[in-house]
C-alpha cells in the first residue's frame, strides 16, 4: 500500500486529495511543524535527506516533490484518470501546469512569506529598519511579479474553468496550492475566475475527505 509522509499545513495534502479521487487505498504518516520554526521535524529526514513533504513511499520506492509524486500516482494507479490524452493540446498544458506550479508559480509566493515574517524575526531595535527593508522588496519586485502570475490564473481560467482542457484533472489539484496560497496572503480572492475555481474544488467530495484525513491546513 501507498505510505503518505504527510506534514500538516503543507503542499502534501494535494497528495492526499489526489488519492482520493482516484480511490487509490493509501495510508498517512502525520508529522507536525514546530510551533516556533514552522520547520518541518528532523524525523522526516529519516525517509528523504532533504526532510521536506510529501514523500511517498511503496514497495521499497521513495518518491519526493509534489509533481513527480503526482506523475508518479498517475502512471501507477491513474488508469488513464485525470490526465489528458498523449499528444493532444490538453496534455502539453497538463504537463506545462505540472511544471510551473512549483516551479514559477511558488517562489513568488514563497518569497512574500519570507518578508512578511523576516520583522517578526528581529529584535526590538532592529524591527523598524527590516520592516522598512521587507516592504520595499515586497512592494518593488514581489507583489508586481505576484500580480503577474495571478492575473495569467485568472485568464487561463477564463477558458474553461480548468487548467488544462475542459475536464477536471491532476493539473487543478498541483495548482491549487499557489491560488490559495495567493488568496490568503496576496489578494488573489479579488478575481472571479480564481475564486469560482477553488469554490468548485473545495466542494469536490474528494477534497473534503482529504482534509479530514490529512489535518490542519491552514492555506484552505
Amino acid at each position: 500500500m501507498i505510505k503518505i509522509h504527510h506534514l500538516e499545513h503543507s503542499r502534501s495534502q494535494r497528495i492526499l486529495w489526489l488519492l482520493e479521487e482516484l480511490s487509490v487505498p493509501y495510508e498517512i504518516v502525520h508529522y507536525k511543524r514546530d510551533p516556533e520554526t514552522m520547520l518541518a521535524p528532523d524525523s522526516l529526514r529519516e525517509v528523504h535527506p532533504l526532510g521536506k513533504s510529501p514523500v511517498l513511499e511503496e514497495d521499497g520506492i521513495i518518491v519526493a516533490e509534489t509533481g513527480a509524486i503526482i506523475e508518479y500516482i498517475i502512471e501507477q494507479h491513474g488508469g488513464g484518470h485525470l490526465k489528458p490524452p498523449p499528444g493532444t493540446p490538453e496534455a502539453r498544458a497538463w504537463t506545462y501546469w505540472m511544471h510551473y506550479a512549483e516551479g514559477s508559480a511558488m517562489p513568488p509566493l514563497l518569497m512574500k512569506l519570507v518578508f512578511q515574517r523576516l520583522p517578526e524575526n528581529a529584535n526590538t531595535l532592529m524591527r523598524p529598519l527590516v520592516k522598512g527593508v521587507a516592504s520595499r522588496a515586497e512592494q518593488g519586485f514581489v507583489d508586481p511579479r505576484l500580480q503577474e502570475h495571478i492575473q495569467f490564473w485568472e485568464n487561463s481560467l477564463a477558458k474553461t474553468g480548468w487548467f488544462a482542457g475542459k475536464e477536471f484533472s491532476a493539473a487543478d489539484i498541483i495548482m491549487s496550492f499557489p491560488l490559495e496560497a495567493a488568496t490568503s496572503r496576496a489578494g488573489a480572492d479579488k478575481y472571479a475566475n480564481i475564486t469560482d475555481f477553488l469554490g468548485r474544488i473545495h466542494a469536490r467530495p474528494a477534497y473534503l475527505t482529504a482534509l479530514e484525513k490529512g489535518g490542519p491546513y491552514a492555506y484552505a
